[in-house]
Order: C-alpha cells, then sequence, then structure tokens
C-alpha cells in the first residue's frame, strides 16, 4: 500500500476535525475556559425547546431532545477539560467516518447504498441523500424524511439525520465504535456536511479508493492522524492522556507474521507436525535438530491434540489490531483444517480466542473495527450475530461509586425499591450484607486496581485465580445489562467495562503477541516510573523491557512471548538482570535481529529493533534459531534477507 496519501491527509484532518468539533460546541454554548466549569452557559427548557444563551447575550433555540446529550457533554467537559472532550470527540468522529469509508466502498452495509460518497465513488452528492426514499433503517423517521426531501431546500437536515441513523443502525454489531442513540457526540457532528469543502467530501478526495481495500489502511491512518502530536509530546515528560500518542508505531506486516506464524503457528505445528499450516507460513522458522534431553523436554511438553477453541492469545498493547488481525487469518486455517464450518468460524475466532488491549480509547474502536470487517469478509450476516469481542481500550474506574452500583444492581433482590420508611438502617444493613457476597468484594478489589489504568494498562495485575469468578461476573452483569429493570440495567453497563478487563488481564494465553509502547524512564511521569521501580525492577529503564517481562506472567507454561522491541535490552548493563532472569527461566525460540531502519514509516528517527519469540519455559540447551538482519539497509532489504535465511 502507498501510504503517502494517508500520510498528507490524516495529520491535516485531526486539526481540521477538533476546529469542526469545537465550533459545534460553541454553537451549544460549550466553550473553553480556564475553570472548565465557567465555560458552559446555561440551558433553559421552554415547552419543547431547549434556549442557551451565549456570553454575548444571543439566545439560540434547539429541541428540548438535547437537553440530555447535552448535559452529558458538559459532565465530559468538567470532567476532561475542554480541549481533551474535543481531541476524544474528533477522533470518535473522524474514526466512524473512515469506518463507513471502507464499508460502503465493499459493499458492507445492508442497503447497498454510499454514506459518504457519490454512487460514482467521487466526492459528490452522497448516494444515500440521492435515493433517500428508497432507504430502510432502523429508528428512521419515513415521513420525515419524505417532507425534507420534498421540500427541496434542506439537503443539510436530511443528510444529517440520514448520517446518524445509519450510524445507529451499526450500534448493535460495533456499539465500541457506534454509540447508543442520543450519545452527546451525536451534537457535535458538524454542519455542512454536503458542502464541497466539508470534512465528509475532503476524506473522500484525499484519498484513492484502492487504498481503502486491505483493512491494513485503518492502522495507517491512526498512525498518521496521531503523528503530530507524537511529535509535540516525544522527548517531554508525558502526561497519561498523552502516552499512546507518545508510544505508537505502526508494525510491518512482515514482521507481524513472523511473530505470530512462530507463536500461534508454532504451538499448532508442534502437536500436528504434518499440517497444511506450514505451507501457509512463509516466515516460520525450522529450529531443526535438538539434543536427546531437550527432544524429551519438548515431548513431554506437547499435547497430543489441540482443540482450536481452546487456544487463546493477546495482545496486551494492541493499537489498531494489526497483529489480532494476522491471528484471525492463521486462526481461520486452523479451524478449516480441523472441519469447522466456514460461516461459524469468525464468530468462533472473535469471542474464543482473540483478546485485545490498549490505554487508547481510539485503538480499541479500531482494533474491533479492523477485526469486525475480517469477520464481515467472511461472514455476510456477522452484524447481526451480536458478537462479544474481547478487544478494547481500558478505562479508569476513580470516578465511580460502587456501594451506589451495587444497591442499582440488586444482585441478592433484598434492596426493595421506593420504600422510604428505615431508608438508613435498610442502606446499612444492605452494605453490611454486601461486605459478605464475594460478588461485591471481587468488585471492590477489581476497581481498586484500575484508578489509573490509562496510565499503568495491561501492566496492571490481576491474579489468575480471579478469571473464573471475574468470568462467572461478566455474564450476570451482561444479562443484567439485556435484561434487568431500569435500575440494574445501567448499573451492569457501567461495571461490564470494568470486569471485563480485569477477565482479560486474568486468564492465562497461549501466546502473547507485542510491539510495545517504547518509552524510556525519562519520559514517564511520576506515578508511572514509580510502578515500574516498585514493581519490575529488572526492566524498570523502559516501557519495552517491562511489557517484555510482564508478558511472561500473561502467559500458560510453554506459553510464546512474540514481542519486535529495542534491542537495547541485549546489550546494556541497566538490562542484566532481565537478561539472567530470562536465561534461568525461558528459552529463545528464534530471533531475528533488524538492527536499525526496519520500519519506513519512521526513515527519519532512530530505532534498532529486534524480533523474538521466546517460550515460557526453560530448556537449558535448546539451539536456537538466530538471523542477524542488522546489514539491511532498509525494510524491504531486511524482510528479503529474512526469507532467505529461512528458506
Amino acid at each position: 500500500m502507498n501510504t503517502n496519501a494517508i500520510k498528507r491527509y490524516a495529520p491535516k484532518a485531526r486539526t481540521a476535525f477538533i476546529a469542526a468539533m469545537s465550533k459545534r460546541a460553541a454553537l451549544l454554548g460549550i466553550r473553553e475556559s480556564s475553570v472548565p466549569s465557567l465555560g458552559i452557559a446555561p440551558l433553559e427548557i421552554k415547552g419543547d425547546l431547549a434556549l442557551i444563551s451565549d456570553s454575548s447575550g444571543t439566545q439560540r433555540t434547539f429541541p428540548a431532545s438535547i437537553a440530555r446529550p447535552r448535559a452529558a457533554l458538559a459532565q465530559k467537559v468538567e470532567q476532561l477539560g475542554f480541549a481533551q472532550t474535543m481531541e476524544q470527540a474528533a477522533y470518535s468522529w473522524f474514526n466512524r467516518l473512515c469506518a463507513l469509508r471502507y464499508m460502503e466502498i465493499k459493499g458492507y452495509l445492508d442497503h447497498g447504498r454510499r454514506v459518504l460518497s457519490a454512487a460514482d465513488g467521487n466526492a459528490g452528492m452522497p448516494q444515500i441523500l440521492e435515493d433517500c426514499l428508497d432507504i430502510e433503517l432502523e429508528g428512521l423517521d419515513k415521513a420525515h424524511i419524505t417532507e425534507l426531501k420534498l421540500d427541496g431546500n434542506k439537503d443539510e437536515e436530511l443528510y444529517r439525520e440520514l448520517l446518524l441513523a445509519q450510524c445507529q443502525a451499526l450500534h448493535q454489531a460495533m456499539p465500541f465504535l457506534f454509540e447508543a442513540v442520543d450519545d452527546a457526540l451525536e451534537l457535535l457532528l458538524p454542519d455542512n456536511l454536503t458542502k464541497t469543502d466539508s470534512l465528509i467530501r475532503e476524506l473522500v478526495a484525499a484519498i484513492p479508493e484502492e487504498d481503502w481495500q486491505d483493512v491494513e489502511i485503518i492502522g495507517w491512518l491512526y498512525q498518521f492522524y496521531i503523528s503530530e502530536k507524537k511529535d509535540q509530546v516525544i522527548g517531554k515528560v508525558v502526561k497519561s492522556e498523552d502516552i499512546p500518542a507518545a508510544t505508537q508505531l505502526f508494525t510491518p506486516n512482515w514482521i507481524v507474521q513472523y511473530l505470530v506464524q512462530n507463536s500461534l503457528g508454532r504451538q499448532w505445528l508442534q502437536t500436528y507436525p504434518d499440517s497444511p499450516l506450514k505451507d501457509k507460513m512463509p516466515y516460520y522458522v525450522a529450529t531443526g535438530e535438538q539434543p536427546p534431553e531437550v527432544q524429551a523436554q519438548l515431548a513431554a511438553s506437547t499435547p497430543e491434540s489441540i482443540d482450536p477453541l481452546s487456544l487463546k492469545v493477546l495482545d496486551p498493547a494492541c493499537g489498531s489490531g494489526h497483529i489480532l488481525v494476522e491471528a484471525y487469518q492463521l486462526l481461520k486455517e486452523i479451524y478449516t483444517e480441523r472441519g469447522f464450518r466456514s460461516r461459524d468460524i469468525p464468530q468462533l475466532i472473535l469471542e474464543n480466542n482473540l483478546f485485545g488491549l490498549d490505554i487508547d480509547d481510539r485503538a480499541g474502536q479500531l482494533a474491533g473495527f479492523a477485526l469486525m470487517m475480517l469477520a464481515r469478509e467472511d461472514d455476510r450476516r456477522i452484524f447481526s450475530r451480536e458478537l462479544k469481542l474481547n478487544v478494547l481500550a481500558l478505562q479508569e474506574s476513580r470516578h465511580l461509586d460502587l456501594d451506589a452500583l451495587w444497591r442499582a444492581l440488586n444482585l441478592t433482590s433484598d434492596w426493595q425499591r421506593g420504600q422510604s420508611q428505615n431508608l438508613f438502617d435498610g442502606e446499612q444493613s444492605n452494605l453490611a450484607a454486601a461486605q459478605a457476597d464475594n460478588r461485591y468484594q471481587l468488585l471492590r478489589s477489581t476497581l481498586a486496581r484500575f484508578t489509573q489504568a490509562k496510565t499503568f494498562g495491561s501492566l496492571i495485575d490481576v491474579p489468575a485465580e480471579d478469571a473464573q469468578p471475574l468470568g462467572e461476573l461478566l455474564q450476570e452483569l451482561r444479562q443484567l445489562a439485556g435484561e434487568g429493570d431500569s435500575m440494574q440495567k445501567p448499573a451492569a453497563q457501567t461495571l461490564l467495562p470494568y470486569v471485563q478487563q480485569a477477565w482479560i488481564l486474568a486468564q492465562r494465553y497461549d501466546a502473547v503477541f507485542a510491539n510495545p509502547p517504547y518509552m524510556g524512564s525519562k519520559g514517564m511521569n511520576a506515578d508511572l516510573k514509580e510502578f515500574a521501580k516498585k514493581a519490575y525492577p529488572n526492566s524498570k529503564s523502559d516501557l519495552f523491557a517491562i511489557f517484555m517481562e510482564h508478558a511472561f506472567a500473561l502467559l500458560k507454561p510453554n506459553g510464546f512471548n512474540a514481542q519486535i522491541n529495542m534491542q537495547s535490552w541485549m546489550f546494556l548493563s541497566s538490562y542484566e538482570q532481565l537478561r539472567e532472569w530470562l536465561l534461568k527461566r525461558t528459552t529463545i525460540i528464534t530471533m531475528a535481529h533488524l538492527g536499525a531502519r526496519a520500519f519506513d514509516s519512521i526513515s527519519g528517527e532512530v530505532v534498532s529493533t529486534t524480533a523474538f519469540v521466546i517460550e515460557n519455559a526453560a530448556y537449558p540447551n535448546y539451539a536456537g534459531a538466530y538471523i542477524r538482519l542488522v546489514d539491511g539497509k532498509s525494510e524491504a532489504e531486511k524482510r528479503a534477507m529474512l526469507l532467505g535465511a529461512i528458506q
């Protein structure tokens, strides 16, 4: 893929989207202020109208229905600040529009029309607007659409309704990207969307249609969208909210294949050495004959059979999901080999095999979307199957009131709603009972772990013994979120992401893959630096080394740690204890020492790297396969050298 157009467009898009969101917020009486609450104009309801007065005294009228989502938006501004709220809104709308662009080009929208572009693919009047009278979308008021169309002068209002209806129609399939009806984000959708200089026209015109054919475009859009932010924060002590921008780097596909094929693929071939999978793994490195004692150790640790449903792999810093996408493709081959029905395979993989976490909400949206697009390619009905993805952005819990949420959940059915008599005594006895409930205690310990989730991310330790009770609680909350009463539903929906992220971290995996964040201790904020010093004394000098060490805690015995990271852990004295620990407790199966210039997309930066697969088991006399690629002058040359060495 030629990424030049994406590289030119995405950074400018970020600036334009933030400006558009800020302009729309100002129209709603929400502006930047050193004291966030002072930048929020009062809203008054009169009948079916909402009245908002700005600082100049000008009063604007809106439908009264905006009051609730505007209050949610105002609350977010007070919580995060204006700038960060606009940043989040901008990337959410950018991600949504990119998702719609990808789906319309691939023909994945049920009605078959293009939502952002003309029928011929050009940046003209959107096809959905031209054919609006024939569009069937849940929640779309057909009578109102007809009225707007017949008016002849309300294309802007008409298109806005159609676009929002399309987003709402995709909510059930992809709630992580398309929020529910009346979401505060809807208020920030800019005006003038059909104009020639609109954000949508620019998106359609800037990137050639052929670039949208591969889901890999999602990763490139993510990298280049935050590239200017990365330039702003690199080399400084990084705030928690800026860690994603400072540490994100898109991994070339050939390196991803090397990691996945030599970990997940290797595990399959160890049990099934005659599997046809081997011929579909060009980057698989055979390690050759081993000493007799190693052969005996390998035979003892290799299962006689593997149920594909039991294979679990995790990317703890998944970014836009590039490594998980490759793992999906390999797992699909494994399921096919074992005779599973092709239409069942996508859902089985996404619900049972693939797990991903990141601290960046953008990443959670895009990784989930990329996997859903792979699944849609293989199963045209996947959007209606209510998939439960295990790929998400970690959320912080510091703002939650567990006692209030526990009462609302009413898991023991002993909290009588609406009773005012002896209310205080009732609350006290109910909370006393809660203290004795294992589920309450599990929630309390879980929420306590995630107060700084956006800083510590997947490095947060959740005991393996919590995996089963967390899984059971997750199922209980999912049931309440769908079938509970008016108090149980929102409480369950609030707690679900925290329980799910804890459950993911409590499990142990057959393979952990990562291109982890690179950040030396000089760039770490005080909290992260202290955390690293206490929890990871052997690897505290850089985040990449901490992730490398922590991956072993997430693995099953004999699981594979497959990563690309900075080569410095192999040489510097600050990592001597880490090296000693690795040599005593683990086994390097294969390593591709890349050196500098392995990433063409960051040709101006000095990043010397190594890719490796390490087994979570000690085989002292194991003969690993080491491939030296440091003399390659470019990414393409290193790739050719690797393939040459393998063949």
